[in-house]
């Protein structure tokens, strides 16, 4: 069900003029810093793509897409993207981008199981990136590496932030804290998983969880993840199993542990194999996208997603992502915002 936090004594800093001033430059800045951070070049991205060829992303495996009939080509279903990272492995290959080159797009996404709150939104929108690397870099040493870039973009963005809005302090620590989801377990064994990302981020600021999809030591995985896009099952040179993770702050308007960002190496086709056999999944095998994957046909790669208006919600303090980007909200949940003096655009 959804549901609305109120920060109290709660006053957005910035007006809705200067707000919208704020997101398009905090868009602006932080991808020409990703590109360059990178080696990334732009691509134009589908809104929607054909059912049944694999390409979509599945998400947890549960979340339904929206979908709907093309009259013009005989009533042949398209749906509308979850994300795109498994389409972004396609373009790689089809664009035939070198080793430590990649790219990035603009992805909107319509996601219509969400359940509502103050960071998840029906509309969903990120910078979509993938890079292609060779077989040595498939190890937790190179993630990491990708990750601090990333943050170095994000640091230099929040400074930006400052210099624009004085009255918004920078807050992000300037390294990045790297845990494994079974350390974080083993840290605070009777937390549930969301407590134990608000402990773990209060404490470090902002953290990188690596290790998610597989079952920990308790029987179950940190958070879910589709069996054919990160690679969670391949045991890295830490002894763990998993070679993605989800990035983190902490958010002090929320005061709460908050994820920018999700990431991860991707299967290779072994590891595709063992994941789709984990999660019962094998009949995807037989789609478009696997069939490629399967005949080393794409390019080895990394990606993930970072979250547009999460950042932009980060950033300029809000309590709210309805407060940075336009979609829909149960009246109830309008309301009690508008009354709390959280403006839902």
């Amino acid at each position: 069900m959804s549901k609305l936090q109120v920060p109290e004594n709660y006053k957005a800093i910035l007006n809705l003029k200067q707000t919208e001033l704020g997101i398009k430059s905090i868009k602006d800045f932080f991808q020409q810093n990703l590109s360059s951070e990178l080696r990334l070049r732009r691509v134009t991205a589908p809104l929607f793509v054909e059912c049944g060829t694999g390409i979509n992303d599945d998400l947890n495996g549960v979340e339904r897409p929206v979908n709907f009939p093309i009259k013009d080509m005989d009533d042949k279903r398209a749906e509308i993207v979850h994300s795109l990272a498994k389409w972004k492995r396609l373009t790689l290959a089809e664009y035939q981008i070198d080793e430590g080159y990649g790219i990035y797009t603009d992805m909107n996404a319509i996601r219509a199981d969400e359940e509502l709150d103050n960071l998840h939104s029906l509309y969903v929108d990120q910078w979509d990136w993938e890079l292609t690397i060779n077989e040595s870099d498939r190890n937790v040493a190179f993630l990491k590496q990708i990750v601090r870039r990333i943050y170095a973009a994000m640091l230099r963005t929040e400074y930006m932030v400052y210099e624009l809005f004085p009255e918004i302090k920078p807050e992000l620590p300037r390294e990045i804290t790297f845990i494994h989801a079974q350390q974080l377990l083993d840290k605070y064994p009777d937390k549930s998983v969301k407590d134990r990302e608000d402990a773990i981020t209060k404490e470090n600021g902002a953290v990188f969880i690596i290790g998610i999809g597989a079952d920990l030591s308790n029987g179950e995985p940190h958070d879910g993840r589709a069996p054919d896009y990160d690679d969670w099952i391949t045991k890295n040179e830490e002894g763990y199993l998993g070679l993605n993770g989800d990035l983190l702050v902490w958010n002090p308007v929320l005061q709460r542990g908050m994820e920018l960002s999700s990431m991860g190496i991707r299967v290779n086709p072994e590891s595709l194999e063992k994941q789709l056999a984990l999660k019962n999944k094998q009949e995807r095998k037989s789609l478009y996208f696997h069939k490629r994957l399967l005949n080393n046909e794409l390019p080895l790669s990394i990606g993930g997603g970072i979250g547009q208006s999460r950042l932009c919600m980060y950033y300029l303090r809000k309590a709210h992502i309805g407060e940075i980007q336009a979609s829909l909200w149960p009246i109830e949940m309008r309301i009690e915002a508008k009354e709390k003096g959280i403006n839902l655009i």
